[in-house]
C-alpha cells in the first residue's frame, strides 16, 4: 500500500504546477459589404471645364510688331471693338509707295493717249499703259487695305478667353493673338481616354456638377465626340451640351461629368479598399456564412472614382471584406460588421 500512497501526492503536485490554458484569441472585427445586383450600372466621372460652343481665333492679316493690346483675358467685347494694334509705319510706307506708282502710271497713260490721238504711238503701246495703270490702282487699293489690317477688331460680341501675344512681340500673318468665346450657348469640354472611347455615344445622357455651384446638378447630352485623338494627351475631346444652363456661365469653370454605363452586361463595382493585390493579381476576401474568410481571385477591368469595376470572379449577393484586407489570414474566423453602403 505504501507505493500507492507515494504516487497520489506526486500526481497532485504535477497538476498544481501545470500552466493554465492560453486565453482564446479575440476575433478580428471586419467591415463587410454585400455585393449588389449585377444589373446596376457603374458610374464614370470625368473632369472638364465650361467652354463656348464655338470659339474664334483672332490674328492679324499682316505681319508686324504688336504695339498695343487693348483688352485682357476675361474682358467682354462688342462686335467691331478694337482689340490690338500693330506698328503702322511699314504699312503706311507701302501705301505711300503704291500710291506714287499709281500716280506715275496715270500720268504716263495720259501722255500716251495724247500721242495716240496724234498717231505717234501704236494702239498696243496705249493698251500696255492702260494695263499698267489698272495694276497700279489695284496695288494701291491693296496697300490701303493693309493699313486697316494693323488693328484687330472683334468679329462678334463675346468674352476674351485667351491672350496669346504681348506688346513688343513680332507676330506673323495669321498667328493667333486672341481666342474669342462668343456670347451664347455654353458646353462642357472633357477628354476621354482610349479605353473609354467606345463606351460613350453621341446623344448619351450625362449629369454635370459645377464645383462652384455646390451640389446643383445640370442635365446634359453628348453632342460631339472627336474621331481623332489629341496629339499631345492622346485623349479624345468630347463636348457635352447643357440643358437649361445659363448662357452667361463663366468660361473655364471646373465641372464634373458623370455617365451611367451598363453596356448591356452585368457590372459589379466594389470599393478600392476591398481589393487585395497578390503580386500582379487582384483578389477579394469572401466572408462565408460561418464568418470565415477565404481569398478569391477577381479580374478588375477598370479603376474609377466609384471603385474597382469587377469583370470576373464575383457574383451578386456575395459578402466581401470592405477594409483591412491586408491583415486577414485564409481560414480565419472574423467578427462581421456590416458596411454603411453596399457595392454597386
Amino acid at each position: 500500500m505504501k507505493p500507492v500512497l507515494l504516487v497520489l501526492p506526486i500526481a497532485l503536485f504535477v497538476a498544481a504546477c501545470s500552466a493554465p490554458p492560453p486565453p482564446e484569441k479575440p476575433q478580428r472585427m471586419v467591415q463587410t459589404i454585400s455585393v449588389g445586383a449585377g444589373d446596376t450600372p457603374s458610374v464614370r466621372d470625368y473632369s472638364g471645364e465650361v467652354r463656348a460652343r464655338s470659339e474664334s481665333t483672332l490674328g492679324f492679316r499682316i505681319p508686324g510688331k504688336l504695339m498695343t493690346r487693348l483688352v485682357d483675358v476675361g474682358a467682354s467685347v462688342k462686335q467691331g471693338q478694337a482689340l490690338a494694334r500693330l506698328d503702322p509705319a511699314d504699312a503706311g510706307l507701302q501705301a505711300t509707295q503704291a500710291e506714287a506708282q499709281r500716280a506715275m502710271a496715270a500720268a504716263d497713260l495720259a501722255r500716251y493717249r495724247d500721242l495716240r490721238s496724234k498717231n505717234f504711238v501704236s494702239q498696243s503701246a496705249l493698251d500696255a499703259r492702260e494695263t499698267t495703270l489698272a495694276a497700279s490702282e489695284a496695288q494701291a487699293g491693296l496697300a490701303r487695305n493693309q493699313t486697316t489690317y494693323t488693328t484687330i477688331f472683334a468679329d462678334r460680341s463675346g468674352v476674351i478667353a485667351q491672350v496669346m501675344a504681348e506688346p513688343g512681340q513680332v507676330v506673323a500673318a495669321g498667328q493667333p493673338v486672341f481666342r474669342l468665346a462668343p456670347d451664347g450657348e455654353r458646353e462642357i469640354a472633357i477628354s476621354l481616354p482610349e479605353t473609354d472611347i467606345g463606351k460613350i455615344k453621341i446623344g448619351q445622357a450625362a449629369t454635370v456638377t459645377l464645383w462652384a455651384k455646390g451640389d446643383a446638378k445640370i442635365r446634359g447630352t453628348v453632342r460631339e465626340i472627336s474621331p481623332a485623338a489629341d496629339p499631345v494627351t492622346r485623349t479624345y475631346p468630347v463636348r457635352i451640351r447643357l440643358s437649361g444652363a445659363d448662357a452667361r456661365l463663366p468660361l473655364g469653370m471646373t465641372a464634373t461629368v458623370s455617365f451611367a454605363t451598363g453596356a448591356g452586361k452585368n457590372i459589379l463595382v466594389v470599393p478600392l479598399t476591398a481589393i487585395f493585390q497578390k503580386g500582379d493579381k487582384a483578389a477579394v476576401w469572401i466572408v462565408a456564412a460561418d464568418a470565415t474568410v477565404s481569398l478569391k481571385p477577381v479580374t478588375v477591368t477598370a479603376y474609377t472614382n466609384a471603385g474597382a469595376v469587377i469583370g470576373e470572379g464575383l457574383k451578386g449577393g456575395e459578402r466581401i471584406a470592405a477594409a483591412g484586407v491586408h491583415r486577414l489570414i485564409a481560414g480565419e474566423k472574423v467578427r462581421v460588421i456590416e458596411g454603411a453602403e453596399a457595392a454597386k
